[in-house]
């Protein structure tokens, strides 16, 4: 994989549990050649949870990035008239920011930073992380996986037994999903076995 030159959107949402596995990820395009550009949701910047503190992620990802992460709408709507990105990663993605844009609600940091991102014709990665994706949610992923432009870092259900509708994205897939995004192709199979 290499990504020299190419600058990419590192959005994450509130699926606190799984924020820690697209750390190594970030490190991961770094050391491929792409500039990571962090965006947080209002959840990941307002919300401190067993999974980490306000302050630790923001201090984890100036570490890993070197940028103070983007957190307003302004901000993010000039992702799309500036052309800032090669492409806009969304991971975790949860199952309410996946519903708002398969409806095209951009009320939302990240729903905005797509939108704003979209407009240019260039790829968006989402790493699902949803307790709802097989349930409530199933119309609007199947409504983004069929819609150009947008690529899916494969997933699974995670805990069929307990959780029979959660899916969740392997992070450990980001790199390559964003490569072949970036291709104009999605990275198979999307759907995996996720244990």
């Amino acid at each position: 994989m290499d990504l020299t030159g190419k600058i990419i959107g590192l959005a994450l949402t509130g699926s606190h549990c799984t924020i820690s596995e697209v750390y190594p990820q970030i490190k991961e395009l770094i050391a491929q050649g792409a500039t990571v550009i962090p965006i947080f949701s209002e959840s990941v910047q307002h919300t401190d949870t067993r999974f980490g503190t306000i302050q630790e992620r923001r201090l984890q990802i100036i570490d890993l990035t070197g940028t103070e992460p983007l957190g307003t709408i302004a901000e993010v709507e000039q992702i799309g008239p500036r052309k800032m990105l090669d492409a806009l990663v969304i991971a975790p993605c949860t199952g309410n920011t996946l519903a708002k844009m398969a409806h095209g609600i951009t009320d939302s940091v990240v729903t905005m930073a797509a939108k704003a991102h979209l407009r240019n014709r260039r790829p968006l990665v989402i790493g699902l992380a949803t307790n709802d994706g097989l349930g409530t949610n199933a119309a609007n992923l199947g409504q983004l996986m069929n819609r150009k432009h947008v690529y899916f870092i494969p997933f699974g259900q995670d805990n069929p037994a307990e959780k029979t509708n959660s899916l969740v994205s392997d992070m450990r897939l980001l790199g390559d999903t964003v490569q072949h995004a970036l291709d104009g192709e999605q990275l198979q199979p999307v759907l995996i076995n996720h244990h």
